[in-house]
């Protein structure tokens, strides 16, 4: 692709508003991930002792490990639905900015 294909795709508002949906929907879910994991982390610290209960009577397993668990599927849970959004949306959206550059040659 010449170069002035790539500024002519730059400088489109398409384009830009591709690129501000992605980086607003990229950063929402930084931020979200960052909240968990600090949540988790600050939780720990400040009642440990919530997190080693058992969840009943007899079991091996703690609060604390559901919970760590949880925040794994978290993760991907969200980097799944980032992979679907992206695949359904911006993608797209990208293709169709760069066919219509193409059709300018």
């Amino acid at each position: 692709m010449q170069q002035a294909h790539i500024d002519s795709i730059k400088s489109s508002p398409a384009y830009r508003r591709l690129i501000a949906s992605r980086r607003r929907i990229s950063f929402t879910l930084t931020a979200l991930m960052i909240a968990t994991y600090y949540g988790f982390i600050l939780f720990v610290a400040v009642a440990p002792h919530l997190l080693a209960r058992p969840l009943y009577a007899g079991a091996t397993t703690s609060v604390g490990i559901i919970a760590g668990v949880g925040i794994i599927v978290t993760a991907i849970g969200m980097t799944g639905w980032y992979v679907r959004h992206a695949n359904r949306t911006l993608d797209p959206s990208m293709s169709a900015l760069l066919a219509n550059a193409r059709k300018g040659d």
